[in-house]
């Protein structure tokens, strides 16, 4: 067969106006061992999955597959085993007429290809594929294999490998939380993606007491206590990435169920650059957060993305320059160059026991993970008022409550006056999915939700379900924000006791981006929806 000669993939993006020559040059600076171009760009952002399968038809003259809604004929998995099949990035996915079809993240692959039509005895034809959506499609077909009760008689642990199994699976999907569920007759196994919890599979009971002794010996918990919740870490490699997972058990009538939280070192903010702050807020935050001195606070409901701001608040301070100390509970991700404190109430190491014994460390920057009580709302204030740059937390609904949820900690006024610097309240919202993006008019109601904020909308966009997002519409999330700078009229107006109305009156003058302007503003660049925006800001 006469191989023709195929054009440079970069050439085709460029050609496609999806990318510039400078935007492959500065992608291409940051490639890794063996990475290909097409993975790289996707990774950077430069271009959609989606996008890329579509010049890779062009390139290869070969049809692409969404195997999320592709008719699997699951039988044919037995042709081409697991590992192979995850270490060379494909799947059988159709035979007709003694061809088989075989969907690969690279058709070009011709070691694999062949491998497979001497091992099988087919001919092979290669379609192309997503990595995600091959890897997505493996975990689910040949882990549901690898969770049958027939399964279980092997001598390697049947419990190591549906927990490896579950790891991976977890990071693939980009998963927060992984649900190990025990019930009478079965377990079921939840991830949480984006926020929302779903169900992935169920497994057989019989497998329970050995899958949490793995997961407690892993995390260096005690096996032998089943009667008391635990709480550990695990530090591990999936995928050639570290990841650090925080294990929590919790004993239920069924037994006990599991909770990991995944914690991917990729996700860590280095800057305040990367919280997805808008421009204008962002220098206000960067000379914020540079302040010599001074309270900071950060302000939203539990999974409101705070501590990941706070890390990348405190990242962009860290130097050898200044001693940074934290108090936490947990520690979530370990940070080099900052000393971190883990609380243990069992032990008395509590917020405010932690922070006093911050003070003799000549710190110059504190991180509190959070004021929980007017004593460690007094040790904030004092180390704020002698030098110290604090960090911390609150739960409130907007940033301007968190002046009152201070006063309701019994902090006198003037004190609160004194030290605060600023607050930040901030939520977490879904992102439109790139992959099935697409735009349509604005209806009246919509017009209507952004007239009442004095802005004007003609064009939104909406994710319309895809295997990228599976079917949701929407993939990852950002934050919107809400930051307000205690300038010396907000100072005066405090120390004349005005009431929150007329502090909100005086925000509104001096134009302060609430969190529904803000997130609104997200909506009008295609970032996420007016529903997301409206479900944590509201309209009044």
């Amino acid at each position: 067969m006469a191989i023709r000669e195929r054009k440079k993939l970069g050439d085709l993006l460029k050609e496609a106006g999806l990318v510039t020559e400078t935007q492959i040059i500065e992608a291409l600076s940051k490639k890794k061992p063996n990475q290909k171009l097409g993975d790289l760009l996707v990774e950077q952002g430069y271009i959609t999955e989606t996008q890329l399968l579509q010049i890779l038809e062009v390139q290869l003259n070969l049809k692409s597959v969404s195997l999320y809604s592709y008719p699997l004929d699951e039988a044919l998995t037995k042709l081409v085993p697991k590992d192979f099949a995850r270490s060379n990035l494909l799947i059988p996915i159709k035979e007709e007429n003694n061809r088989l079809t075989v969907a690969m993240n690279d058709p070009l692959d011709f070691y694999s290809i062949e491998e497979i039509e001497l091992s099988t005895g087919y001919n092979l034809s290669p379609v192309i594929a997503s990595k995600d959506d091959i890897l997505q499609t493996i975990n689910r077909i040949y882990g549901a294999e690898e969770f049958d009760l027939k399964q279980l008689g092997r001598e390697d642990s049947p419990a190591v490998r549906v927990l490896d199994q579950l790891l991976i699976s977890g990071v693939t999907m980009h998963a927060s939380d992984i649900h190990i569920d025990p019930y009478e007759n079965d377990i079921m196994i939840r991830f949480r993606v984006d926020g929302i919890l779903h169900t992935d599979r169920n497994l057989p009971k019989a497998l329970m007491s050995s899958l949490v002794a793995r997961v407690k010996i892993m995390a260096g918990l005690n096996i032998m206590e089943t009667r008391l919740p635990q709480d550990g870490r695990i530090s591990t490699t999936i995928s050639g990435d570290p990841v650090n997972l925080r294990v929590s058990t919790l004993p239920t009538v069924f037994g006990e169920k599991i909770v990991i939280r995944i914690l991917e070192m990729s996700n860590i903010f280095n800057s305040v650059k990367n919280i997805g702050l808008q421009e204008d807020t962002l220098a206000q935050y960067e000379k914020l957060i540079r302040s010599p001195s001074g309270l900071i606070l950060l302000t939203g409901p539990t999974g409101s993305g705070k501590s990941s701001t706070l890390y990348g608040s405190i990242n962009e301070l860290n130097s050898a320059k200044v001693n940074i100390i934290t108090v936490e509970d947990p520690v979530e991700y370990q940070l080099y160059g900052i000393n971190q404190v883990q609380v243990n109430s069992d032990i008395g190491l509590t917020f405010a026991g932690g922070l006093r014994s911050i003070l003799r460390q000549d710190p110059n920057i504190i991180m509190v993970g959070e004021i929980r009580d007017s004593e460690t709302a007094q040790i904030s204030i004092r180390a704020a008022l002698t030098g110290h740059l604090v960090f911390s937390t609150l739960h409130t609904n907007s940033a301007i409550d968190a002046i009152p949820r201070l006063y309701d900690m019994g902090i006198e006024p003037y004190l609160v006056i004194s030290s605060l610097r600023g607050v930040m309240a901030q939520r977490l919202v879904k992102k439109i999915c790139k992959d099935c993006a697409e735009t349509h008019p604005a209806s009246h109601a919509e017009r209507k939700v952004f007239q009442k904020r004095g802005m004007d909308i003609d064009q939104l966009t909406v994710g319309t379900g895809c295997n990228a997002c599976r079917q949701t519409g929407y993939r990852g999330r950002m934050a919107i924000h809400e930051l307000i700078v205690i300038t010396e009229d907000i100072k005066h107006l405090l120390m004349e006791n005005a009431t929150m109305t007329q502090l909100e009156d005086h925000l509104k003058q001096t134009g302060v981006r609430f969190l529904l302007d803000d997130g609104l503003e997200k909506v009008k660049q295609g970032e996420t929806t007016i529903d997301e925006v409206l479900r944590v800001a509201s309209l009044d």
